[in-house]
């Protein structure tokens, strides 16, 4: 069984920053990727940010330039440093472990005023 814990999240005004982490229970060496998705109110999920266990990484559009997903394998820790935030990157953000099976967080709420 794996374990993500994300943290992180809280509010911040537009423009402003917040850093993500997912730290995972096991190894994140050899997983097939990691990701960041978002949930807003009355919205289904989506994709913001995955990493691969090779290092390539993949955006949603309208956050490109703006996150970063990297990884810390030592630390089994997935993160996302989020700049210039907007009210639409507003809802709960989960981590995702992607091997044979997906796991998933609890999430952390990101909420950014404008």
């Amino acid at each position: 069984q794996v374990q993500l814990v994300e943290s992180g999240g809280g509010l911040v005004q537009a423009g402003g920053s917040l850093r993500l982490s997912c730290a995972a229970s096991v190894s994140i060496i050899r997983v097939n990727s990691m990701g960041w998705f978002r949930q807003a109110p009355g919205k289904q999920r989506e994709l913001v940010a995955t990493i691969a266990t090779s290092g390539t990484t993949n955006y949603k559009d309208s956050v490109k330039g703006r996150f970063t997903i990297s990884r810390d394998n030592a630390k089994n820790t997935v993160y996302l440093q989020m700049n210039s935030l907007k009210p639409e990157d507003s809802g709960v953000y989960y981590c995702r472990y992607l091997a044979a099976f997906e796991y998933w967080g609890q999430g952390t709420q990101v909420t950014v005023s404008s």
